[in-house]
Parts: structure tokens; sequence; C-alpha cells
């Protein structure tokens, strides 16, 4: 194992987390401020690869498709907001897990519907098609290496908007006391749709962005969702720090694990043997790692101690 195959899946490993984290934040964003459990999550992710992919199949345009990626799904997430999920609020979350379960099966079929069965693909850039050479004669395509520069920006301005914007004050605030926040003239509602749209919007550029590197299909969103929750139950629930490191966290395990396992294997074992053993150690690395983190630290890394 070379030195530089090790550097590139480390940078694989941040690309993974970074998508993760794009996820994860605004999943955390909507638990953390309205209560909810939000399984419909992954179909936002779906809904912004789907409008990307036809977007920009039609206009030639990648960035017209990431526009169309962000609008598409932070509309669908306001609207399902304002027609069904409001509605749940108030509800325990097994009413609010099978809603949102079902608008999983409606996204589904409603997007087989108006795109069909057949995946669609969507090209990257011309731009960022050839790879870039990076120290220790490393090749890594120009591509991936946006998607960390574009994830990583997008975190310093969900900082900055949490932190530092009186939305940001609005979105803490209801997370903490919300029937202080109404009653002190806050339009509750509003809020809540403009957080549900922000995680929607999140979701739908994760999509987008690795519609270019994957086949966009229909039900890609599902898996994607199971790894934002353990992204989020490592990190903390409500914290957006806790959702980039936690996906970071993953990220890294996930990919490093599939190599460096099945190498450690096979000092005692045979070769077969050993990767067999080693691939099915790393399929499991990530939750024996969430539970690691749940055992010392029960509210996630930077979850609030009760």
């Amino acid at each position: 194992m070379t030195l530089t195959l090790i550097l590139e899946q480390v940078l694989n490993g941040l690309q993974s987390g970074i998508m993760l984290f794009l996820m994860a934040a605004g999943l955390t964003l909507i638990f953390g401020v309205m209560g909810l459990i939000n399984l419909a999550h992954g179909s936002l992710y779906m809904v912004g690869a789907f409008c990307a992919a036809a977007v920009a199949g039609w206009s030639g345009s990648f960035l017209l498709g990431l526009v169309a990626a962000l609008a598409g799904a932070a509309l669908a997430g306001a609207l399902i907001e304002r027609v069904v999920i409001r509605r749940l609020y108030a509800r325990d979350h097994l009413n609010q897990v099978l809603a949102t379960f079902a608008l999983i099966l409606i996204f589904s079929e409603g997007t087989r519907w108006l795109f069909g069965s057949f995946p669609l693909y969507l090209d990257v850039p011309a731009v960022l098609a050839q790879p870039v050479t990076l120290p220790f004669d490393i090749l890594y395509p120009a591509y991936r290496l946006a998607i960390i520069g574009a994830g990583l920006a997008v975190a310093v301005l969900l900082f900055w908007l949490i932190g530092c914007t009186r939305l940001g004050i609005r979105i803490r605030a209801g997370e903490n006391d919300r029937e202080m926040i109404a009653a002190l003239g806050v339009d509750i509602d509003r809020l809540y749709t403009l957080v549900f749209a922000l995680g929607a919007a999140l979701a739908g550029l994760a999509g987008a962005l690795v519609g270019a590197i994957q086949s966009v299909q229909v039900g890609m969103g599902e898996p994607v969702l199971i790894l934002a929750f353990v992204v989020i139950v490592i990190g903390g629930i409500g914290s957006i720090k806790g959702a980039l490191i936690g996906a970071l966290l993953v990220g890294l395990t996930d990919t490093l694990g599939g190599i460096f396992l099945p190498e450690m294997f096979k000092l005692f074992m045979a070769p077969a043997a050993a990767t067999q053993a080693g691939a099915a150690l790393a399929s499991m690395a990530i939750y024996i790692l969430m539970a690691g983190v749940l055992i010392w630290r029960p509210t996630g890394l930077f979850g609030v101690r009760a």
C-alpha cells in the first residue's frame, strides 16, 4: 500500500464526508428547531439530483442545473412543510415517521412518473473534467476537489448564518424555546417554513453534486439518509459543528476502513478470507464508531448534555 493510494483515499473520504454534511446539516436543523423526524429528507436529495440532471441536460449548463436543484428542492420542502408537515408538530414521533415515510413513496412514484424508471446522467462541467496534479504526484479529479471546496464554503456560510444573523438568532431561539419567541412576535410558522426550505435546499445541493459522480435514479436518497442519521447521532442533534465533524468522521471511516481492514486481516489470514472478513468489518465500521461515541457521550460529540 503506497502513500499515494492512502492520500487519494483520504481525499475520497473528505469528499464523501462533505456530501454527508450537506445532508446532515439540513436534517439536524429541521430536527433541532422543529423536533421533527423527517424520513423524507432523502427524497429531497433525490429531487435536487433529478432537477439538476433535467435542467442541465436541457440547457447544457451545469450551473443552471445547480440553481434548479436548489430552487426545486427548496420549493418542494416549503410545499410539503405547509401542506403536510405543519400538521405533525403536535403529534408524537410515530405519526411523524409514518407520514414522512408516506412522503417517500409519493416522491418515488411521482419521480418515476415524471422521469421514467431509467437513470439520468449528469455530466461533469468541462472546466472540471481533467484531473489535477497534487503534491506527491497525486492525480485527483478536479470535480471532487471542487465538491470539497464547495462543501466547506457552505459550512462557513451556515456557521455565519446561524451565529451572526437575525435569522440565525431566531433559529437558535426557536430551538430552545419556541413558545417564547412566538410570544415575542416572531411568526413561528414562517420561521419553520424557512428552516425546512433551507434544509431541503442543502439536501438538493448534495444530490446535484453527487449526480455527476453516480447515476441519478429513483430511491437514491434513502441510503444517504441512513448515513446522515448516523452523522447527527455522532455529532449531536441540533449542532451544525457536530454535523460537520461527524460527517468527516463517517466519510473517512467508511473510505479508509475498506482499504486498511483487509490489509490488517492479511497479516494472520489467507488473502481471500482476509478480503472477505475485512470487507464485512468495513461495512460495520461506521456503526461501531457510532456505538463507541454513544457509550462515551450519549448526546453525541457536540450535543447538549442533559
